[in-house]
């Protein structure tokens, strides 16, 4: 006796349903004759008596306006109609749920079966958002503006390319959201780590007490970025303080709780970094350089090749000579120089250094002579490049002239005590594209740089593209431990119109903060006011 009261409640609600499509429709119906009536307005002018005085253009533009009036309504119209059809949809799904419930086979079992289905069909969504999202695979993007950056963060700061007006380069994360956001990603993956399942090839017959178990103080550093209709992708890297091993893990929250991606080892222990430089005069720089090399990567880092690409004669043995002073000096001998007697172009000299390498794959590394980099980046360049797979396009931090920054001194300190993160000793130059890591056979694949391009930039945007066209996928974050010092430049009259346009953007931005150009637009208002201060002071004492 059951089922035919609920049939008849289901009858009532469908009823229900009709008539309520039916007053929804003579609504839209009344709206669109009451917006498409003309109107008429009491203080309007009759043709002839004020109209007379008003000409011929008064009534044109009259006219127009009411034709423009008329036709942004009919545009809301129409996107009204088509959010009531879509409405007008969703009520007849309901409708046919309602009546597919009528049926006599609704019972606990098949409620206890919509249950399950739901859960399921709830994981295949979550997963779906995986599979959309550039977790595992790059996808093609039309332009370098349309790559989503990462965001680098430690255990104890975040470093960010959006800063805006009040957000660092470098800060503490302040909003509790973003510190209890990060504090479960780290756990999460110290989880997945800690407590392996067959996907990451491990055995799980093993014993706690046989394996390494892994805490905060052992992460190292992560990136994550939001694609934001589908979910966060995080990148975390641990690293035990005497291994020579990573642990890798990837986790993306789709919107809903994290899911692991992938775990896994990696072994950057024989990863070598071909580093090519190229170089043209400036040799006082390059000794500069070397001494940074000579620091990072021969004490400490101890797996890099450096291949040099200089054009020109003037200046080349001098190159020569600090090469060999730092051989005899510490004992390394993984260089290579490359001379070439042309005039200087940045994309042929990087060329060049890519084709010179003749022992196979190899890990490069793009840089200039400015560039100021520690050891902990070419760990993050091993880990953010894979063959086939990734490139890394970290961003440069760019630091101001020296000189205005540290005005207030009698000289500027040296350049070890300049590398910090601060509003107005620098910035994220998140809009160059010059400093790479990616692998010489993903390199000779796209085709290289574009050697059409002379002089001063372009060259690294070209080769940028190429890789967004392709199937790689581009990591492009903030990085602490890669520095470009500052150094007069000069744009050259040769230029392209855009090439210049370009050099005089980049010379403006190197130059100071937006604080301390300011103050040096203002300097002689500032002195002026300065000036009858003092005049104010001294005529009231002596009065």
């Amino acid at each position: 006796m059951r089922m035919p009261r609920r049939g008849f409640v289901i009858q009532a609600r469908t009823r229900w349903l009709l008539v309520g499509l039916a007053l929804l429709f003579s609504l839209v119906l009344l709206m669109y004759l009451l917006e498409c009536a003309p109107q008429t307005d009491g203080n309007g002018s009759l043709p002839g008596v004020v109209g007379e005085s008003m000409g011929k253009e008064y009534y044109q533009a009259l006219l127009q306006e009411q034709e423009e009036h008329y036709q942004n309504r009919a545009t809301s119209l129409k996107r009204q109609i088509a959010q009531l059809k879509q409405e007008l949809q969703e009520m007849s799904d309901k409708l046919k749920s309602l009546q597919e419930k009528k049926s006599p086979k609704v019972n606990g079992m098949n409620y206890q079966g919509t249950k399950e289905q739901t859960s399921n069909d709830l994981l295949e969504f979550l997963h779906s958002q995986i599979d959309k999202a550039e977790v595992s695979v790059g996808a093609k993007l039309p332009s370098e503006y349309g790559v989503i950056p990462f965001e680098s963060f430690t255990s104890m700061k975040v470093f960010q390319l959006e800063m805006g007006l009040t957000r660092h380069p470098e800060e503490k994360p302040v909003r509790k959201d973003k510190r209890d956001e990060l504090v479960e990603v780290i756990e999460a993956g110290l989880e997945v780590i800690n407590n392996p399942d067959e996907e990451d090839g491990q055995d799980e017959d093993d014993g706690v007490g046989d394996r390494q178990l892994y805490s905060e103080n052992d992460f190292i550093e992560g990136y994550y970025r939001t694609e934001r209709d589908k979910g966060t992708q995080y990148e975390l890297f641990y690293k035990k303080m005497d291994g020579m091993e990573y642990r890798h893990v990837t986790l993306f929250r789709p919107f809903g709780p994290l899911m692991k991606v992938k775990s896994e080892t990696v072994d950057i222990s024989r990863s070598i970094i071909n580093i090519i430089v190229p170089l043209a005069g400036r040799t006082e720089a390059f000794a500069q350089f070397m001494q940074n090399f000579r620091d990072v990567c021969i004490h400490q880092d101890k797996r890099v090749h450096l291949t040099v690409v200089y054009f020109g004669q003037d200046g080349l043995s001098e190159v020569k000579s600090i090469l060999e002073s730092v051989a005899r000096e510490t004992d390394f001998h993984n260089y290579t120089l490359v001379s070439l007697n042309e005039e200087f172009n940045r994309g042929r000299g990087l060329d060049m250094g890519a084709r010179a390498w003749e022992k196979g794959e190899v890990l490069m590394f793009f840089c200039d002579v400015d560039v100021y980099f520690t050891a902990e980046f070419l760990n993050s360049c091993r880990l953010n490049a894979e063959p086939g797979k990734k490139v890394f396009y970290p961003v440069v931090f760019s630091l101001y002239n020296p000189a205005i920054v540290y005005a207030n001194q009698d000289m500027p300190p040296p350049v070890e005590q300049q590398l910090v993160h601060k509003k107005d000793s620098g910035f994220w130059r998140d809009f160059g594209f010059g400093m790479t890591c990616q692998y010489r056979t993903d390199f000779l694949t796209v085709g290289g740089f574009d050697l059409e391009v002379k002089g001063w930039g372009g060259e690294d945007v070209h080769l940028y593209r190429k890789y967004l066209h392709g199937e790689l996928m581009v990591i492009r974050t903030p990085v602490p431990g890669l520095f470009h010092l500052w150094h007069e430049k000069h744009c050259a009259d040769e230029l392209t119109p855009e090439q210049y346009r370009m050099c005089i953007q980049s010379k403006a931005m190197n130059e100071a903060s937006h604080s301390h150009l300011g103050m040096l637009v203002f300097r002689d208002e500032i002195e002026a006011h300065l000036r009858k201060q003092a005049y104010r002071t001294n005529s009231e004492a002596v009065g």
